[in-house]
């Protein structure tokens, strides 16, 4: 779902801005295209809803003067940093200072103007160690997961993985590996690897796996993946790739899985965490992001070092051979689903919205009690 900046839209914000009480509008923007950010996006804009906040259309910063805009880009805003004429917040999920040259310059903005900066949304304990360096006001930062909409992850059954593998051409007996990121350089063929997102890892996770076992295949989603792509030829491990245009289909993919591997380096999410949990797939993850704070390893999936490609394999071993286990691990994942799905966050984003958007009767949305 592209959202789309009109004309129409643009005189109707510039109009309203003249007579609306200040800040008592909230602007939110997504992404330039049709990914992760964009529908982030549209949740928010459904929980604003549900702590009756207006949110206004429009995506001009200059259209929102005396009023609030949140822009799910950081980098839009830290990169072609100007001063504001309303109160901003945006996430900042993801950026290792030690090994994101980027992210240090955002930090170092951050650290600039951070008397600026009204609202920072982090997602798990780690970045929001990382801003708090800063030296913004704690009281600005708020941890809030990357959460999950469960309507677009039923469980998955006998039937809906028959279907599933029928429909993208999976053999019914084979055993499927997930793999839904993008961790291709670029939004092209992907050749030249994101190694942030740990494609390589995954890929010598895939070949210690493929020797024990023999009908091993891959599944992946999203742009950008002709490296993983390439790799697993050579490997000589069957893949089917499917670029999705709707993300609320993606719960059917997970449905064709035996196991999900999150092999990044780094991250904020990702997502693929709770999705995989609501779907009741097994997930094997590295030590990254919310996965470090929201996975307990051999409780509700499996976790590794970075960069332990060993251990990746080993967890995925661990939940194909022990069926005991498995079952466990998959009903705590459904729990931890349900504890992080965005209709449970209204009392998180509550708390975020308190002083940064008000009523427009100049009451303050939310409670900090």
């Amino acid at each position: 779902m592209q959202e789309k900046n009109t004309l129409p839209d643009k005189i109707a914000a510039r109009i309203g801005s003249l007579f609306w009480e200040p800040y008592t509008r909230l602007f939110i923007k997504g992404d330039h295209v049709n990914w992760s950010l964009t529908w982030d996006a549209i949740e928010l804009k459904r929980i604003c809803a549900q702590l009756g906040i207006t949110v206004a259309d429009g995506r001009s910063k200059r259209l929102m003067k005396r009023q609030c805009f949140f822009n799910m880009s950081r980098y839009e805003i830290l990169e072609n940093w100007k001063p504001p004429n309303c109160r901003i917040a945006f996430p900042y999920y993801h950026g290792n200072p030690a090994i994101d040259e980027r992210s240090r310059a955002m930090l170092s903005t951050i650290a600039r103007h951070h008397k600026d900066i009204d609202r920072i949304q982090v997602s798990c304990r780690f970045m929001e160690e990382v801003v708090l360096e800063t030296g913004i006001d704690p009281s600005k930062v708020f941890r809030i997961p990357i959460g999950i909409n469960r309507r677009y992850f039923p469980p998955v059954t006998t039937e809906n993985r028959a279907s599933s593998r029928k429909e993208l051409g999976l053999p019914a007996s084979a055993v499927v590996i997930g793999s839904f990121q993008k961790d291709g350089n670029g939004w092209d063929e992907g050749l030249t690897p994101k190694l942030v997102k740990g494609p390589d890892i995954f890929l010598e996770a895939l070949g210690m796996l493929a020797g024990s076992i023999p009908e091993l295949h891959v599944l992946l989603t999203g742009p950008a993946r002709g490296y993983v792509r390439r790799g697993l030829e050579r490997l000589g491990i069957p893949c089917v790739h499917r670029y999705l245009d709707d993300y609320t289909e993606i719960g059917k993919y997970y449905h064709a899985l035996d196991a999900y591997i999150v092999p990044s380096r780094d991250e904020g999410g990702p997502k693929a965490v709770l999705e995989s949990m609501a779907c009741g797939i097994p997930l094997v993850s590295t030590r990254v992001g919310q996965a470090t704070d929201l996975v307990e390893h051999g409780k509700n999936g499996f976790l590794a070092d970075v960069e332990d490609a060993g251990a990746l394999a080993h967890g995925v071993r661990r939940s194909l051979e022990d069926s005991h286990l498995r079952a466990s691990v998959i009903e705590n994942g459904f729990r931890t689903a349900e504890v992080n799905d965005y209709g449970n966050q209204l009392p998180l984003w509550s708390d975020f919205m308190t002083g940064f958007v008000h009523r427009s009767t100049g009451e303050p949305q939310g409670s900090r009690a």
